[in-house]
């Protein structure tokens, strides 16, 4: 890594999360500066030299999105005008990529707005991770790659038991059987859907006296799991878990989650947001790790294929550190 000129700078997104990736990096953070007048405009200065550099910009975008995907785009000019070798761009949260598609005439699809404006500002590359919809990596243009988070919650669940046959893992919406097959695999259980129905949900598979994991993509509001889980005991189910990629825990999301009888929900750290929005039954894992190592390959001009199957965490996952 000491052979190339490698900058890792956060933006106001999600720091802690960018200071675990330099520290697993062994580096420090580009020294820059971020102010936000009192009009609302933001102005960012660089404060170190990073001509010829390789850049990795960390910013996720979920709580105050517009702002955060502004700084971005300042940065990115900021690093081009300043004559940065490449600009590679880290969104472990990909706001806006749940409108992927228009659900009525006249709807824009923004999440692919976002894509040009990130390609069109300079970037270079982009590294995501686990977007609501993988066909968002082919809204852009440049080179793009998404990173997956059933892997670490494979490896969560079986570290702690959570595999087997007594197990199923429950898919809370028909456009989440993809992810909720490869978790299943991964921890040999079966599978189980959530229909809504015209009336009312009910579930295709078999949860009678089975102990159940739902998995999503995201946590917003928290209805979706207070719901499937009543459903699920309604059903026969015994303990509940959960897991999803991002946690964004708006506002009353706690109390849903907390009053749901699911015993832990486990989340990454891909999205920073305030501790008292988040519930007790809440279990962090850290993406960082993963993150870390897609940087290394991207910088290194090496495969990150391994970063797509368990087998391949193995080596650079721990949970406990």
């Amino acid at each position: 890594m000491n052979n190339k000129k490698l900058k890792l700078i956060s933006l106001n997104g999600n720091i802690p999360l960018a200071e675990k990736i330099a520290d697993l990096l062994e580096m420090d953070l580009c020294k820059c500066s971020i102010q936000q007048f009192s009009d609302g405009e933001i102005a960012i200065s660089i404060e170190e030299s990073i001509r010829g550099a390789d850049v990795f910009i960390i910013q996720s975008t979920n709580h105050r999105a517009n702002d955060y995907y502004m700084e971005l785009i300042i940065m990115i000019d900021a690093l081009k005008r300043a004559s940065a070798k490449s600009i590679n761009v880290v969104l472990p949260y990909y706001g806006y990529s749940k409108s992927d598609h228009t659900r009525k005439p006249h709807n824009p699809i923004t999440a692919k707005v976002i894509a040009n404006m990130i390609a069109d500002a300079g970037a270079t590359r982009v590294l995501t991770f686990d977007l609501h919809n993988a066909q968002v990596q082919g809204f852009f243009d440049i080179p793009s790659d998404n990173l997956f988070a059933v892997p670490l919650f494979a490896k969560y669940f079986q570290d702690t038991g959570k595999c087997g046959e007594d197990f199923v893992i429950v898919a809370p919406k028909s456009s989440g059987i993809k992810r909720a097959r490869s978790l299943s695999e991964y921890l040999d259980t079966t599978l189980a859907i959530v229909d809504k129905g015209e009336n009312h949900p009910y579930i295709i598979g078999n949860v009678k006296g089975k102990n159940c994991i739902i998995l999503d993509d995201m946590i917003t509001t928290g209805n979706t799991f207070l719901e499937v889980s009543e459903l699920l005991k309604e059903n026969g189910a015994n303990d509940i878990f959960g897991c999803a990629s991002h946690g964004l825990f708006v506002e009353g999301a706690k109390e849903k989650l907390e009053k749901s009888p699911i015993q832990d929900i486990c989340v990454t750290d891909s999205c920073l947001v305030a501790e008292d929005r988040v519930a007790d039954n809440v279990t962090y894992i850290s993406c960082s790790e993963l993150l870390t190592e897609a940087i290394r390959g991207i910088y290194l001009e090496k495969s990150l294929s391994k970063l797509f199957q368990l087998e391949g965490l193995d080596e650079i996952i721990d949970f406990d550190r």
